[in-house]
């Protein structure tokens, strides 16, 4: 396993349209395992295939709401999801501060719909057809937005965008002038 560069805004390549996974391969089951490493090293909860610059429509996440361990730490969830589709989402919508490893240490509250019907394979090739709602219905549509070239900062209007851009430069910016001392 290998941890993987994560793409960062503006890089153009996070933009790009993800294609349909044709078949779930030992490579398919080798580069979820590394975007597994790399989510949970970045921390995170959710990653997208082409935030690793790989345009394929695959996501994985753990909201970390597994069982508990011995030590009653939660415990880990992951789930894969390959050619996911959105059906039948609610006209109830939910609001979350959401984040993403491709606009680090940024925030800002993210309406969606609060409960989505999805369809999808899971790392064996095997079909599902869920209900899913709360921060899985959320963290499931932000991942799947980046498939399609969208990034959460692009739900938010043009002011408070720029503003999450500009912070982000900032901070970028100050870590760089860190490094430099």
């Amino acid at each position: 396993m290998a941890i993987l560069t994560i793409l960062e805004v503006p890089d153009p390549r996070l933009r790009r349209i993800s294609e349909p996974v044709a078949e779930v391969t030992d490579e398919i089951r080798a580069l979820i395992a590394d975007m597994f490493e790399t989510m949970y090293d970045a921390p995170g909860i959710g990653l997208a295939a082409a935030q690793v610059d790989v345009p394929i429509r695959l996501l994985v996440m753990d909201l970390g709401d597994g069982p508990e361990d011995a030590e009653g730490n939660p415990g880990r969830n992951p789930r894969v999801f390959i050619n996911p589709e959105i059906l039948d989402p609610s006209e109830d919508y939910s609001v979350y501060n959401e984040g993403c490893l491709s606009v680090p240490g940024q925030y800002a509250d993210v309406e969606r719909p609060a409960v989505v019907r999805a369809r999808w394979l899971d790392e064996n090739g095997v079909a599902h057809d869920e209900v899913l709602d709360s921060l899985t219905a959320t963290c499931l549509q932000h991942e799947m937005d980046h498939l399609d070239g969208i990034l959460f900062i692009d739900h938010l209007s043009r002011l408070k965008r720029d503003m999450v851009l500009k912070k982000l430069e900032k901070a970028r910016r100050e870590k760089a002038g860190k490094k430099a001392a």
